[in-house]
């Protein structure tokens, strides 16, 4: 019971940061934009959020950092696309690989330093029953971010107003823009939130998975991300199956490892990404549903005075 239970943690731990990452994302992608720089937005988030934890002595400071930087930093995304209408392939790919380099310039002091790890939940007596007790009551704060995330967009965008306006410009922006609606505002607010759930998600990882900063250590995470939206045809609790099916392969790749099973651990290694790739050739096999839900706008620059 112990392994089982130890099992599920370090899955719902992995877990975590992706599902963040790509509900973030989805509400991006809803309102019709692209954003191919979560890889960077979260790399940029775990190493403010442990430089900010490494200099002050407090997680909770890092934590706030960490969605703030990466908030910003979705700005110059925001700005590139929204305002001068750049490509949002071609300016998501360059936040990226800005994101990288300039994490590791400013991480590059705090490398192999041991960090603070975020103080997880403990309620006396429920955190102590066996199987469910760690698991519900004794993880760490991000993981009810996640799950209340989770239901905050599903609220958002089928029970609001602002969801629903939201959606209908990801769908036809014209449309939107002819009945009154800020096109450019609401997609600037999106591309914020995605900002911020990249940065809650890089924090995830330098302040909990493994409290410490190593240059590169989102690992592709945030292709993950993009591909489990796509994935889960852009509705949240599909996102929250998709993530935790990913974090098993992931942590069931390493577990595998350490039993010693036969087989290359290269290999072993690869199949989260490997998973990826399958489940998008198998989605994109359907075209029809594939179509149906995607946002009609999706990658399309908006110009109002065009």
């Amino acid at each position: 019971m112990e392994i089982a239970e130890n099992i599920l943690l370090t899955i719902a731990t992995a877990s975590t940061p992706l599902l963040i990452a790509a509900l973030g994302e989805l509400v991006v992608e809803r309102s019709g934009v692209l954003n191919l720089g979560v890889e960077g937005m979260m790399v940029m988030g775990a190493v403010c959020g442990f430089v900010l934890t490494a200099t002050t002595g407090s997680p909770w400071l890092g934590l706030i950092g960490a969605v703030f930087a990466a908030a910003l930093f979705s700005l110059l995304f925001g700005f590139l696309t929204l305002s001068i209408a750049t490509n949002q392939v071609a300016s998501g790919l360059s936040l990226t690989l800005l994101g990288l380099g300039l994490s590791g310039l400013i991480g590059e002091k705090f490398v192999g330093i041991a960090g603070q790890k975020l103080p997880s939940l403990y309620i006396p007596g429920l955190s102590d029953i066996p199987l469910i007790g760690r698991l519900v009551f004794g993880q760490d704060p991000i993981f009810y971010i996640s799950l209340a995330l989770v239901v905050g967009v599903m609220w958002f965008l089928f029970r609001t107003r602002a969801g629903l306006t939201l959606r209908a410009i990801g769908d036809n922006h014209e449309s939107a823009h002819a009945l009154g609606i800020g096109v450019i505002r609401a997609r600037y607010l999106a591309v914020l939130f995605g900002g911020a759930c990249a940065g809650l998600a890089g924090a995830h990882l330098s302040l909990v998975y493994t409290p410490q900063w190593v240059e590169n250590m989102t690992s592709g995470r945030g292709w993950i991300a993009l591909a489990l939206v796509v994935f889960a045809s852009w509705r949240p609790w599909r996102v929250l199956a998709g993530a935790y099916l990913f974090g098993g392969v992931t942590i069931g790749q390493l577990h595998a490892q350490a039993l010693g099973v036969g087989i290359p651990s290269q290999l072993l290694s690869a199949l989260p990404y490997l998973a990826t790739i399958a489940v998008l050739v198998i989605i994109s096999r359907n075209r029809r549903l594939t179509l149906l839900n995607t946002p009609a706008s999706l990658g399309r620059p908006f110009v109002p005075n065009r």
